[in-house]
């Protein structure tokens, strides 16, 4: 039509595919747009992780915090009466760290371990799959948003227990409270995560909670001090991840701890945890990487 406007650009050569990306074309197919760290995707995800337990905060942060509290009034009751001391406090005052942070951990693993198994059930496991993130940023995001969840229940458990008489929280060492109460954290959200990955179903997750999760965090020094025990379960509790956990924290609080008679015992205790969230993220990134009972 002879009416019609001629394009200024008429002459120009079509973009084609093979041509990748330039300024304001398309990718090629298939080419990736992300060569570097994608920042937006992986806050997105965490968002989403986050936004999705505290729609229900009641029932992810309030209840497990209520819950807890409920052990601190029934040992306390139980075994803190006629002035109790352990480690030249009372009862009460002695085991208030070891709930805090048992709470935290084990809401960092209900977390952690629910995104993949849910999708894998409901068939939306797409959702973590297709998006442009890589397996490291994957990881990070659902890891990050399990701690999220595991530091807003140590807020809510402090907060109810200064309530609570005889409760005295001083923290003495402020670096062993962060860093063993992350730590512990960032380790049951990484079991949790590969938990997820490896369950088919909520049976295999409650399985784990119930015969791995409990027992280790019960039979931690949580309620006790393992200079008690005889001299074998002595050496079983010192396998234990979960009592490094525990006693470092409570050391954070009370400047005291069953993990050794000094500091560089704590120091100790406090790099054998970060080598074990090392090595833990290592296999769970390796698992991320093969698709493994993710893609077939």
């Amino acid at each position: 039509m002879a009416d019609q406007p001629v394009s200024q650009h008429a002459d120009a050569a079509p973009i084609l595919p093979e041509q990748g990306m330039g300024h304001g074309t398309f990718p090629a197919q298939g080419a990736p747009m992300f060569h570097r760290f994608n920042r937006i995707g992986l806050w997105t995800l965490y968002m989403k992780e986050v936004r999705r337990f505290f729609k229900v905060q009641t029932q992810t942060i309030w209840a497990p915090a209520i819950t807890t509290l409920l052990f601190l009034v029934i040992f306390t009751v139980a075994m803190g009466r006629e002035g109790r001391m352990v480690l030249g406090v009372n009862f009460a005052t002695f085991i208030a760290p070891g709930l805090i942070v048992m709470g935290m951990m084990q809401n960092a693993f209900a977390n952690s371990s629910f995104g993949f198994l849910a999708g894998k059930i409901q068939g939306t496991i797409i959702d973590y799959l297709m998006p442009p993130l890589s397996n490291a940023e994957l990881m990070l995001a659902l890891v990050g948003a399990a701690v999220t969840r595991a530091v807003l229940v140590g807020l809510a458990l402090s907060g109810a227990m200064l309530m609570w008489p005889g409760v005295h929280l001083n923290v003495a060492h402020p670096w062993a409270v962060i860093w063993f109460g992350l730590m512990g954290a960032t380790m049951l959200a990484l079991i949790g995560l590969l938990t997820s990955l490896w369950a088919e179903k909520f049976d295999h997750n409650s399985a784990v909670t119930n015969f791995v999760i409990a027992p280790l965090s019960l039979l931690s020094g949580t309620f006790y001090v393992i200079d008690n025990l005889a001299p074998l379960f002595q050496t079983i509790s010192r396998m234990n991840p979960f009592f490094y956990v525990i006693s470092g924290f409570r050391f954070g609080f009370l400047g005291q701890s069953d993990i050794g008679d000094t500091n560089i015992a704590v120091l100790h205790g406090a790099l054998g945890l970060g080598l074990l969230n090392l090595a833990v993220a290592g296999l769970v990134y390796a698992l991320l990487r093969s698709g493994w009972k993710l893609k077939g």
